[in-house]
């Protein structure tokens, strides 16, 4: 209803304005043909020399390319308002959706301050909600680093730190802790495939991707997940699939999943929370790194998979890769100059 509501005025607007120069159009094509029925009825007493029979055939067709320039530019001006009335909707939406993600841990650090500051409370008590409230400071942080650092991308002042890797145990390694932080049972995940080729990655940047995957994997699964995760080589490139046996994708949603905002809903699933910028950001770190990344899901309650590949290196994107490692030399570089200029 909301949605009817909002797109209402610019509808009208646009329907309005295409009347209006719809009537300029008929008027000038009234006053032509009005005009050349004159000249047909009193053109025998008119010198030969006045008229100009291609004069008003260039008038015709000049006044029908109008017609379609003007009826093209109001279906353009259109389309960017409803692209805009939807980007209006999205920002809206991801207001109400980070502000109750920064709240929900601010408020329960509030609450146990505030019964540590009313009552007396048992010393085992105070640790564990001093052990809670770390926690929610935590989660605080990763939220604003979050959002700090998906700014620092798009203004394309993220400061990668790449190395070069062995894929096969790095990835491992990078998963295995991923999986501990999460909390998942070891017996939940498998991973297969152990690919000793070199690969230029960012650590911490690689495992941001991994965490908001398997983290997906664990809000998205009405049953404990179950992770098996794939490493393998292909074409030059290391082929990464991680895949789970969760709620899965409807097919209309898995080519809008990786844009900023944009969540998935299910009535089944209402208290998944999140900010609609996790897979976006996955997404722009892979393309960062020179790699891509892909979704597929069967369809409902039958899981889903998302492949990403990083080029080889030596092997594939030879330049780009010496380039990411070159710019990390220099980086720092200018740190250790920094580091050590008198005070």
């Amino acid at each position: 209803m909301r949605r009817i509501r909002s797109l209402f005025y610019p509808i009208i607007i646009f329907v309005l304005a295409q009347l209006a120069w719809v009537v300029v159009i008929g008027l000038w094509i009234y006053r032509y043909v009005m005009n050349n029925m004159i000249f047909n009825e009193v053109g025998d007493r008119i010198s030969p020399g006045l008229i100009s029979e291609s004069a008003n055939v260039w008038a015709l067709v000049e006044g029908l390319i109008l017609m379609v320039t003007v009826s093209v530019a109001m279906t353009l001006i259109f389309r960017h308002l409803t692209i805009q009335l939807k980007i209006n909707k999205l920002y809206d939406q991801f207001i109400a959706n980070i502000t109750h993600e920064l709240k929900s841990p601010l408020g329960s650090i509030q609450l146990y301050l505030e019964t540590l500051n009313s009552r007396p409370v048992p010393r085992t008590k105070q640790k564990e909600f001093i052990h809670i409230m770390l926690k929610d400071a935590d989660r605080l942080q990763n939220q604003i680093d979050t959002i700090l650092d998906i700014s620092g991308l798009e203004q394309k002042k993220y400061a990668y730190t790449f190395e070069t890797v062995t894929a096969g145990p790095a990835l491992s390694r990078i998963i295995e802790d991923t999986a501990g932080q999460l909390h998942i049972p070891r017996e939940r995940l498998s991973i297969h495939g152990n690919p000793m080729l070199p690969c230029v990655i960012d650590r911490k940047a690689i495992q941001t991707v991994f965490n908001n995957l398997m983290d997906n994997a664990v809000k998205y699964s009405e049953e404990q997940p179950a992770l098996r995760i794939n490493l393998s080589s292909d074409s030059g490139q290391v082929k990464i699939e991680v895949r789970d046996q969760g709620i899965g994708i409807a097919h209309k949603d898995q080519r809008k999943l990786f844009q900023k905002f944009h969540r998935v809903y299910r009535r089944d699933i209402p208290s998944v929370k999140g900010t609609g910028l996790g897979l976006y950001w996955v997404r722009e770190i892979i393309r960062a790194h020179g790699g891509r990344m892909s979704v597929f899901s069967p369809g409902r309650d039958q899981g889903t998979t998302f492949t990403i590949r990083l080029p080889v290196y030596g092997a594939s994107k030879k330049r780009y890769t010496n380039r990411l490692l070159k710019v990390t030399r220099k980086r720092r570089k200018r740190e250790v100059s920094h580091d050590h200029e008198p005070v």
